[in-house]
């Protein structure tokens, strides 16, 4: 494993914020096919 003090400061900065911002994309995409799934979903129940 990747001990954390081995890289300087500024590194794990940046190295935080990518992560994070891979998180988002990530959970940004997947609420977006959640919402593509469960639409019509809830628009059959709705109906029903």
């Amino acid at each position: 494993m990747i001990e954390p003090v081995a890289l300087p400061a500024p590194i794990q900065a940046v190295l935080l914020v990518a992560v994070i911002l891979v998180q988002a994309v990530v959970l940004y995409a997947g609420y977006g096919v959640v919402e593509r799934v469960a639409t019509p979903l809830i628009e059959m129940i709705t109906d029903a």
